[in-house]
This record gives C-alpha cells, sequence and structure tokens, in this order.
C-alpha cells in the first residue's frame, strides 16, 4: 500500500475519468480478492471437516475390531485387545502430539503394531477359514485402511501455488488502495485495517488448513471416548486373571 502511494501515485492523472475508471479497477479487484478468500476458506473448511470424519471413522473402526476379537481363540484375542489398546494410545496421540520428531516416533511405532496385529491374526485366518474368522480380518483391514485414509487427509494441504496467487492478488489490490488513497499519510492508520483485515484472514487459512499446528486443532475425542469404554474392560479382565 505504501508503495502504490509514494511511488506509483506520481504518476496518476487528476482528471474525473481517470479517478472513476480507478475506482472501477480498485472495486474488481477487491471483489476478486475477496471471492478468491472465501473460495480457499471454503477449501479449508472441508479438509477440517474431512479429518473430522476420519478421526471418527477410526475410533469406529479400532472399536468395531476390539469386539470382533472376541470371535478368536482366547489367547489370540487377549494379545490382539492388548495391542489394540496400545494402538490406540498412538492415534490419540497422533492427534495431540505438534513436534514433528515426535510425530515421527509416532508413526514408526504405529506401523510396528499394525504388522504385530496382522502377524497375530495371519496364522489364525490360514488355518481357520470360517466367516467368523472373515468378520475379524475384514475388521483389521478397516483398522489399517482408516488410519491411512486419515494421514491422506493430513497431507491433503492447500497447495502454495495457490498461496502465492493468493498473495500476489491481495498485494496488487494493496497497491491499488494505496494508489487511489488521496491523504494517506494523513490517515495510515485508517488504512492500515485493510491490510490487517486480509493478514487475519490469511492466518484463519492456514490455521485451519494446518493439522498439526496452530489455534484450531482436530480434537480426537471419539478415540478418547473409546479409550475410556475399553479401559474399564481391561481393568475387570485384569483383576479377574489375578483372581484365578
Amino acid at each position: 500500500m505504501w508503495l502504490g502511494n509514494a511511488v506509483l501515485s506520481q504518476y496518476r492523472t487528476k482528471d474525473t475519468e481517470t479517478s472513476a475508471d480507478l475506482g472501477i479497477i480498485q472495486t474488481a479487484t477487491l471483489t476478486l480478492l475477496g471471492l478468491i478468500i472465501g473460495f480457499t476458506f471454503s477449501m479449508a473448511i472441508a479438509r477440517y471437516d474431512l479429518r473430522q470424519n476420519y478421526e471418527e471413522a477410526e475410533a469406529n473402526a479400532v472399536g468395531t475390531e476390539f469386539l470382533r476379537a472376541d470371535l478368536l481363540p482366547s489367547n489370540t484375542a487377549e494379545t490382539i485387545k492388548g495391542l489394540l489398546n496400545e494402538y490406540l494410545d498412538q492415534r490419540i496421540l497422533f492427534y495431540s502430539e505438534q513436534d514433528q520428531e515426535t510425530a515421527k516416533k509416532i508413526t514408526r511405532r504405529t506401523n510396528e503394531l499394525e504388522k504385530a496385529l496382522w502377524n497375530e491374526l495371519l496364522p489364525i485366518a490360514r488355518t481357520q477359514s470360517t466367516p467368523a474368522i472373515a468378520l475379524v480380518v475384514s475388521g483389521m483391514n478397516d483398522v489399517i485402511n482408516s488410519r491411512g485414509y486419515t494421514q491422506a487427509a493430513w497431507w491433503n494441504r492447500i497447495p502454495i501455488a495457490a498461496w502465492c496467487l493468493m498473495a500476489a492478488i491481495a498485494i496488487g489490490a494493496n497497491i491499488l488502495v494505496g494508489f487511489g488513497a488521496r491523504n494517506f499519510k494523513s490517515n495510515i492508520g485508517l488504512f492500515m485495517i485493510f491490510p490487517m483485515m486480509v493478514s487475519i484472514a490469511f492466518f484463519l487459512i492456514a490455521d485451519i488448513d494446518s493439522p498439526r499446528g496452530g489455534v484450531i486443532r482436530i480434537d480426537p475425542r471419539n478415540l478418547i471416548d473409546l479409550k475410556h469404554n475399553i479401559a474399564p474392560k481391561n481393568s475387570v479382565a485384569n483383576s479377574m486373571g489375578d483372581q484365578k
């Protein structure tokens, strides 16, 4: 905006027709900027809603497989339930931690648990080809797939090229506002409102689009609620085992 007023305004003519044309260009540019910001905001909201839906799907998949594990032989069922319980802890940490290094450790541990779950289930599936076992295998596949869908949704961000183009339009709009300003120096505080509002809009879009950092984040309340529902069952089973 300062560039448009201090540098480019010296080329501005004072005739009425040019001022009217400048007003049309300013209006068109600001309207375009508003549309682009609104469209990008809707993209960020859609991605945020998708990540929330996948968190709910993960909780449903893990909870269903935890119940289906009772169809397995008792020793295998207890082992798979224990692994699912630890897997659930890692999924909650995935949504809670912001540090990139910690996130990488969580991903590695999650991969290890998925392999352990599958290796535990595979011998039973090969030796007992019953509908019940097929149901358990299908549930385990849903658990693994739901985590993959979540990871893909977290990688699906607004492209850098879109940010650059939106920033270019915003800079051009600010230059045009400064170019058309008559009393920029005396009303500089007033003219600062527009770039501040644009910056706040950009910050809001970036914050919603960022799944791991920022102020607005995905709360894994479905996974936490599932953890609370599973924990009492585990404690009761352990206490009965101790009594025996």
